[in-house]
């Protein structure tokens, strides 16, 4: 589904963007990228492969993959970034940063308003290098994916398989 253009407001309206599992910002200046990141992404080791992260694909809630050499990010990659690679390329080798992070302290409205003109859905959330989180626009481009929606969508995918996620 393709996202629609919200423009950038500076007055109160009835839309809002969601974050946080159900606060509403309506314009710039009342919340921050930090307050609307998923806290624990997924990362992937700096020895992964393309191989992995193909497999991490396979999810289609996954729309993007973060490399890190510990706290550090080293690059994101997206499904495009896979196309005509062998499985065992390094994942290193693929992907950017460039576009696809925002600091913590970046404006929630205004992030929001340049993810959904660009139609980016994802978004690793870095300080100093390091990668603190992930802005995850939900499908219906209104609002961001918060802790708690993902740990209930993990709980639920891995009780169908008969296992429980861990903490």
């Amino acid at each position: 589904m393709p996202l629609s253009r919200i423009e950038e407001s500076t007055t109160r309206n009835e839309g809002g963007v969601e974050f946080g599992g159900g606060r509403l910002a309506y314009a710039p200046g009342e919340a921050t990228v930090a307050e609307a990141m998923v806290r624990r992404p997924k990362l992937l080791p700096a020895t992964a492969t393309s191989g992995d992260v193909s497999e991490l694909f396979l999810d289609d809630h996954v729309h993007a993959a973060l490399l890190s050499d510990g706290d550090r990010l080293l690059t994101v990659i997206e499904r495009q970034d896979l196309i005509e690679v062998r499985d065992d390329e390094p994942a290193t080798a693929l992907g950017t940063l460039s576009g696809r992070t925002v600091g913590s302290g970046a404006d929630l409205w205004s992030t929001w308003t340049s993810m959904t003109s660009v139609g980016v859905r994802r978004l690793a959330v870095v300080e100093d290098g390091r990668c603190v989180g992930l802005l995850c626009l939900k499908r219906s481009g209104r609002g961001f994916c918060c802790d708690a929606g993902v740990w209930a969508r993990a709980l639920e995918r891995d009780s169908r398989r008969g296992c429980v996620p861990q903490s």
